[in-house]
């Protein structure tokens, strides 16, 4: 099977953006093989595009470097948003796109400059606050509090900590949940200022996660840490987004997306990683 690919990064969040007439269009076999890094293209995800109901643009089907399919991604929702208006209108545009967690809109302005570049804003629903949650790992607590944003995310407000202890951390506290969850560790830097961290369940430590950043700011605004209704910028180590959340915990995520390339792949061609 020859597919045709683009690969699209948010803030270093990186993805293969494939259109196509349904959902289900590639496995999660096929979605490992593509984001091999080694033996594939390489990406964080596949972001699979087809047509939308109800009066949506498109819908976005979510599957991550290990197969797995996530109800939502805010940086790859600001990426199909881009592909869409590059697949199709090169000018500003404002749309509905469907994923596994409802209905998001989104406005695009692509750079007059360079039009690989967009700055996306997308409506994020409603950040759901649930139970907190403390665990001692390697000499010390942390203190959680859970967060939904159409999925689940774990945040600890705290010093940070080094990659190598994240990349130890996040299995552990994804480990306490059936369905897994993300994990952030978030220090303040202002009051109007975070640093977030993330352990993606399904991919591991990444440079960006846009529901992360979101569901941050929703846990830092219940807590009195930031204002509501202000934008608050979120630095990631790709890169940084805005945040802004009202009173009722709805939200919104600005931020760049950009064109990487295209390609086309045989997928029948590629290979499989070696068993470790």
């Amino acid at each position: 099977m020859s597919l045709k690919f683009t690969k699209y990064q948010g803030i270093g969040n990186d993805f293969l953006v494939v259109f196509a007439e349904h959902p289900e269009a590639l496995t999660p076999a096929d979605a490992v093989r593509l984001c091999d890094r080694h033996y594939g293209v390489g990406g964080d995800g596949v972001l699979i595009v087809s047509p939308g109901q109800d009066g949506a643009r498109a819908r976005m089907t979510v599957l991550n470097a290990d197969g797995s399919r996530p109800e939502m991604c805010g940086n790859g929702l600001r990426c199909v948003a881009l592909a869409i208006v590059h697949d199709s209108d090169p000018r500003a545009a404002g749309f509905v796109v469907e994923t596994d967690a409802g209905p998001r809109t989104t406005s695009v302005v692509v750079d007059t400059e360079n039009p690989d570049v967009g700055m996306v804003r997308t409506g994020m629903g409603q950040g759901r606050l649930a139970d907190s949650f403390e665990i001692d790992f390697e000499g010390e607590k942390y203190l959680f509090r859970m967060v939904s944003m159409g999925n689940p995310h774990a945040i600890c407000f705290r010093d940070a900590i080094s990659d190598e202890k994240l990349d130890r951390l996040g299995p552990l506290v994804s480990g306490r949940f059936p369905a897994g969850t993300n994990v952030e560790i978030v220090t303040q830097r202002g009051p109007l200022a975070l640093d977030v961290h993330v352990w993606e369940r399904g991919v591991g430590r990444t440079l960006a996660c846009g529901t992360g950043a979101v569901g941050s700011v929703v846990v830092a605004a219940d807590q009195g840490l930031v204002p509501f209704d202000e934008e608050v910028t979120v630095q990631l180590p790709g890169g940084k987004v805005m945040v802004r959340v009202d009173r009722d915990f709805i939200t919104e995520l600005t931020g760049p997306a950009a064109r990487v390339f295209s390609g086309t792949t045989e997928l029948a061609e590629l290979q499989r990683a070696p068993a470790q």
